[in-house]
């Protein structure tokens, strides 16, 4: 595995491939399917300082190339999270990364004063593609100074590598990403989903009931490799990049982009080993060309 292992801001992975948030649970459902111990590492489900239902139904619809979602960040909660999931993962070996969100600066740092009282978190992604309700419902993601200021605030709170996940939908991404860096993130993920929305002709509805979803998969790959290609070129720390991979190229076009490591998201939907295969197969890759993954990382520049 030492041709694979990568270095993303001081955390060492045993190899570049990584789960979504959102796309894969707590990681534990996929015991059926293959040891998730072999990734390089799983972003959990978003955590929130309190359990969340999410949207009502239907929350997810399929589209030509991709999928909208709009499941609204159900999820169990940072308190269950660490006593009921965490401990389970920490006990197979699993490199945790906990993706966190919240509306507020201080809910945020709430949250990641909780996950530094436990062992077996690797690191931290900040989710800021969501509302600040102290400053009038802006996303943090799209607001430089935002963005900075909850990065600069979760990073004074830990001492675990914090990663901060870029919303599409902001004017100047790579300000966004920039003003993160100054803040103290030691890497950048890209992207999250675009919204978007989907209409059912036949009965002349929306399809999802929120109207608009986040929209992912395979289509969106093209934009989200063009914007890893600026971020890597604007910051100095690593890019992990996300965004419709679910083939060993697709993950490879990334790495030649300059990010250092990639995450499997929607893929995970279409088939559940859709991670596993792509690790499988750019370790063929590179025992084939007898090269370790490091060299391929920005090669296309």
């Amino acid at each position: 595995m030492s041709l694979l292992a990568v270095d993303v801001g001081g955390l060492t992975l045993k190899n570049p491939v990584l789960t979504a948030s959102g796309c894969f649970g707590y990681g534990l459902e996929y015991d059926d399917f293959y040891d998730v111990a072999e990734l390089g590492g799983i972003c959990s489900k978003g955590l929130s300082l309190h359990p969340r239902a999410g949207n009502p139904p239907e929350r997810i619809c399929e589209t030509p190339a991709g999928m909208l979602n709009a499941i609204g960040l159900a999820n169990v909660g940072v308190e269950a999270f660490c006593k009921d999931k965490l401990p389970i993962l920490r006990e197979r070996g699993v490199t945790v990364v906990a993706n966190i969100f919240a509306s507020s600066v201080a809910d945020f740092v709430a949250i990641t004063e909780r996950l530094n009282r436990e062992t077996g978190v690797a690191a931290i992604e900040l989710n800021v593609s969501c509302p600040n309700v102290t400053e009038g419902g802006i996303e943090f993601g799209k607001d430089a100074r935002m963005a900075g200021e909850v990065t600069r605030a979760v990073r004074a709170a830990t001492e675990l590598p914090v990663w901060v996940k870029m919303s599409p939908e902001a004017g100047n991404i790579v300000a966004v990403a920039r003003a993160c860096e100054e803040a103290g993130a030691d890497a950048i993920t890209a992207i999250n989903t675009i919204r978007g929305m989907s209409i059912d002709v036949e009965q002349s509805k929306l399809r999802l009931a929120n109207r608009m979803g986040g929209f992912s998969g395979p289509a969106l790959r093209p934009i989200a490799l063009r914007i890893v290609w600026e971020i890597a070129a604007a910051v100095s720390i690593p890019v992990i990049a996300i965004g419709g991979i679910s083939t060993t190229r697709d993950a490879l076009e990334f790495l030649l982009a300059g990010a250092r490591a990639v995450q499997v998201g929607t893929a995970n939907f279409v088939d559940p080993s859709a991670a596993k295969r792509v690790l499988d197969g750019l370790r063929e890759y590179c025992e084939s060309k007898r090269i370790d993954v490091k060299s391929l990382i920005g090669s296309a520049r």
